[in-house]
């Protein structure tokens, strides 16, 4: 779940709606209070914080996360007004993981969203990962179905693995190729339906957790299996 702290009604409406139309599940909360409620029923995956709040700004908020065992791990990028280097350099100071620039477009904080995601993943790697049946081991390098083994190559193991890594993330098949093939791959984007295919295939029933978004790419859904 990404947790939006945003008090404009129709920024944080625009936020969450592009996060939701991307694969995510996303929240939003008009102040610190409502956002510090939430939190004791459930840990967000991200927070994207907006500075300048009602009653308790973003960067006192910043530091209760960053001073809580139960919070202080979880990515934050804040979200500053155009000029206040002050922010930035206060914000990043105090642990934030990023930080967008208002006003900023929706695909740049789509991008940011899921670099820190990935950054934080890879900083804090996790040695099983599992999807119902589908179960990956990164420490021994193997996946399982149903208990089976699954042999899989280096590629269809590292696309598994990306998908795996953020259930319900949209990735497109762009992002896909670049990040498992390199920005050198000159190969087309066709690459990457052919090795889902025969990863599905080889997954058997567990194959069918990865969903395709019609027009877009991948995702990973875990009710599917």
């Amino acid at each position: 779940m990404i947790a939006v702290v945003e008090d404009d009604e129709s920024i944080r409406d625009i936020e969450l709606y592009t996060l939701k139309t991307t694969g995510f599940h996303a929240i939003g909360f008009p102040d610190g209070e409502s956002f510090f409620a939430a939190l004791k029923h459930e840990i967000p995956e991200l927070v994207i914080l907006d500075v300048m709040l009602p009653n308790e700004d973003g960067l006192s908020i910043l530091r209760k996360l960053r001073a809580s065992a139960a919070a202080a791990k979880i990515p934050v990028i804040l979200a500053t007004a155009r000029g206040s280097e002050y922010d930035k350099v206060n914000g990043l100071d105090l642990g934030a993981d990023d930080y967008l620039v208002k006003p900023f477009g929706m695909m740049e904080m789509i991008s940011r969203v899921r670099a820190v995601l990935r950054r934080t993943s890879e900083e804090k790697p996790e040695d099983v990962l599992s999807c119902g049946s589908l179960r990956m081991d990164r420490a021994r390098h193997t996946v399982t179905s149903d208990n089976k083994p699954v042999m899989l190559t280096l590629k269809e193991y590292e696309l598994l693995h990306a998908l795996m890594k953020h259930p319900g993330m949209v990735y497109t098949r762009d992002q896909l190729l670049n990040d498992i093939w390199g920005m050198e791959y000159d190969g087309e984007t066709r690459t990457v339906d052919v090795h889902v295919r025969t990863l599905r295939q080889k997954l058997g029933k567990a194959g069918e957790c990865i969903e395709t978004v019609r027009g877009i790419g991948y995702r990973l859904a875990g009710n599917k299996v």
